[in-house]
């Protein structure tokens, strides 16, 4: 013959189970995986705003979660993008709270009646202080600092 030979690559039956096997535990790993410390997005959203520092041209940067008028009184908001819940235990007191369960690192879906509601395994937490109302959750919600100017509630 004239001219160049290539050589075929050969693949095998084992190089390809091996291949599949370490891309499904490499995706198993990633959608499981966790820590105990906030992802940097839920660290971003839970620093407070500060104003420009000049490279933009604009002017403070203040995100209004709601106003307290959207907060009912016994009840709250969950801001998922935040992962905060903003609660009104009683009338003109605003607390807030991390959304995120501490049971199983669920968010938290409700507030009703003064207990904010865990829709994964039944945790229930008290819309005042946080405390743990019903299990499995064993330690209560973390407070989250906000600011009430007015009629606006920002992260503090």
């Amino acid at each position: 013959m004239t001219g160049t030979q290539g050589t075929a690559r050969v693949v095998t039956r084992r190089t390809v189970v091996a291949a599949a096997g370490a891309t499904g535990l490499a995706a198993a790993l990633v959608a499981c995986g966790g820590s105990d410390t906030p992802a940097e997005s839920e660290s971003a959203a839970s620093k407070p705003a500060t104003p420009d520092d000049g490279a933009g041209g604009g002017a403070a940067v203040t995100d209004v979660l709601a106003k307290t008028t959207e907060i009912p009184e016994g009840g709250g908001m969950v801001f998922a993008d935040q992962g905060v819940v903003v609660t009104q235990p009683t009338a003109g007191e605003f607390k807030a709270f991390s959304s995120k369960c501490t049971h199983a690192g669920c968010a938290v879906k409700d507030i009703s009646d003064g207990i904010i509601h865990c829709p994964c395994h039944g945790s229930k937490f008290s819309a005042a202080d946080g405390s743990v109302k019903a299990g499995p959750a064993t330690r209560p919600l973390p407070a989250t600092p906000i600011k009430v100017a007015g009629e606006s509630i920002t992260l503090a």
